[in-house]
């Protein structure tokens, strides 16, 4: 079988996403990267993405035979965190801009294996640094997904 590299975004799980882990038969609406976005690295190399919000009418089906976590540093312009009460965990409330106020850093992506993906995607405050804040997000999953038959992929 033909193997498909897919991107499936952490905002697609958490709002609409089934967790699923290798091995597992699913079927999901796919919309494939064109070529510029493939060359700027969108989907962090993928051939398509996950659609869970409109994407093409008839879905893709495949086998999941790899999976990895996918997690970047980006940086943004935030006020100082604001103190938790006493008592009442860890490090304080990070203020910060979301979507477009992040800013990825170069040279900080990584890619961990893992056998399941998870719902809920996390984020942890790097504190401040040269440029501003940071914080390093898991971004969503990359898998490699085993399927016979891709013309279902919407093509850009």
């Amino acid at each position: 079988m033909p193997l498909l590299k897919v991107f499936y975004e952490d905002w697609q799980m958490e709002c609409c996403g089934t967790p699923f882990a290798v091995g597992d038969e699913v079927s999901w609406a796919l919309v494939a990267y064109g070529a510029r976005a493939r060359r700027e690295n969108a989907g962090y190399g993928a051939e398509a993405r996950v659609e869970n919000h409109g994407g093409p009418g008839l879905p893709t089906t495949g086998r999941v035979h790899a999976l990895a976590l996918v997690h970047e540093e980006f940086r943004f312009d935030a006020p100082e965190p604001v103190p938790e009460e006493p008592g009442k965990g860890e490090g304080g409330l990070v203020l910060r801009s979301t979507g477009r106020g992040l800013e990825a850093v170069p040279g900080t992506l990584t890619t961990v294996p893992a056998d399941r993906c998870p719902k809920w995607f996390g984020e942890t405050d790097l504190g401040t640094t040269a440029g501003g804040r940071r914080v390093r997000r898991t971004c969503g999953a990359l898998i490699t997904l085993d399927t016979p038959d891709t013309t279902h992929v919407l093509h850009p």
